[in-house]
């Protein structure tokens, strides 16, 4: 049996794990985690670890991808020399989702790659929450748990579909996230419609090439797992406007929103754009006024409540499952 329950987090998402803390009713432990001026990464844990039940909070995003994952390996290291009784990387967002697969000559897997950093620098198992694909799950060699944002979602738009619900449609941009968005149909009681998506090049931009399904309601409803450039938002937002949409409404787990995504959305014609804070948004996004932040920060601290003290959490999501209110930040 470990001694006691920690949270840890380095310097990606700072506030979200002290949201888990104040939700587990314990202090944020105690690291320093900087940079040298040779830009190498120093952490000092400040305080006993040993044999405890070690979590560290880390999202893998900007400004700077690589110093985030840097500093969770390390501290995975620190807390391994450390004589912690068990270490879990929770990664409410996981970084390199789309680097799944060799689909081009000579490219790597970056998910796997990184999956195997973390099991080598020291976690003993994993915590993070919708994957950009479902098999990255298996690249990681130690246990782990993948949670939902998708209960979530379906709350808030429910009261947006029960207003006329014969008049919404549910867009997936995406057909990687399409067993997901089916599950939110159902929950929601609304059509799917698929968008068949391409990538020309490497350079993040993508193209709608195939329509799945009738656009034939005036209300839409478009869900993704995450936004980063906004193209193919934007891109499934034209269509839809195109073909006689007049009010749409987005919803992701992961709002990356690089460069100038945040403002491009705002300026689309959306009504909103509804998110989790997996991801830290920059000041500028919030200032937009479309963009609004679900917590998910209770739902991640029950799931490590459970895990420190051995119980379900798949539970989480079988019927009833856990009942989260909706906190808006």
């Amino acid at each position: 049996m470990f001694r006691g329950l920690s949270v840890y987090t380095g310097n990606a998402h700072p506030n979200f794990a002290k949201d888990i803390c104040g939700h587990l009713e314990i202090p944020i432990g105690a690291v320093d985690v900087f940079k040298f001026a040779n830009d190498n990464i120093f952490v000092q844990i400040k305080e006993n670890a040993r044999e405890h039940d070690v979590f560290i909070v880390q999202s893998l995003v900007g400004p700077s991808v690589s110093d985030a994952i840097m500093e969770l390996l390390i501290m995975l290291d620190a807390f391994k020399r450390a004589s912690a009784g068990r270490i879990t990387a929770v990664m409410p967002y996981y970084a390199y989702g789309r680097s799944d697969k060799k689909d081009q000559p000579r490219v790597p897997i970056t998910a796997r790659l990184l999956a195997d950093l973390i099991g080598v620098a020291g976690s003993d198992r994993f915590l993070t929450m919708d994957m950009h694909q479902m098999q990255i799950q298996g690249f990681f060699s130690i246990p782990g748990d993948e949670l939902s944002a998708r209960n979530l979602l379906v709350e808030y738009f429910r009261g947006i579909v029960e207003a006329d619900p014969e008049s919404v449609a549910l867009v997936v941009p995406d057909l990687g996230y399409a067993n997901a968005a089916r599950r939110i149909a159902e929950d929601l009681k609304v059509p799917l419609v698929f968008m068949q998506k391409t990538h020309r090049d490497n350079s993040g931009r993508s193209e709608i090439v195939n329509v799945i399904g009738d656009i034939d309601k005036h209300r839409a409803i478009i869900i993704d797992d995450e936004i980063d450039t906004g193209t193919t938002i934007l891109n499934s937002v034209q269509i839809l406007q195109e073909r006689g949409v007049n009010e749409i409404w987005v919803g992701c787990t992961h709002a990356i929103l690089s460069n100038n995504a945040a403002e491009r959305l705002a300026n689309s014609g959306i009504e909103k754009l509804v998110t989790t804070d997996s991801v830290p948004l920059r000041p500028s996004a919030r200032d937009t006024g479309k963009i609004e932040v679900l917590t998910v920060a209770p739902l991640f601290a029950e799931a490590i409540r459970r895990i420190h003290e051995g119980e379900s959490v798949g539970a989480l999501f079988n019927p009833p499952g856990l009942q989260l209110p909706l906190q808006v930040n």
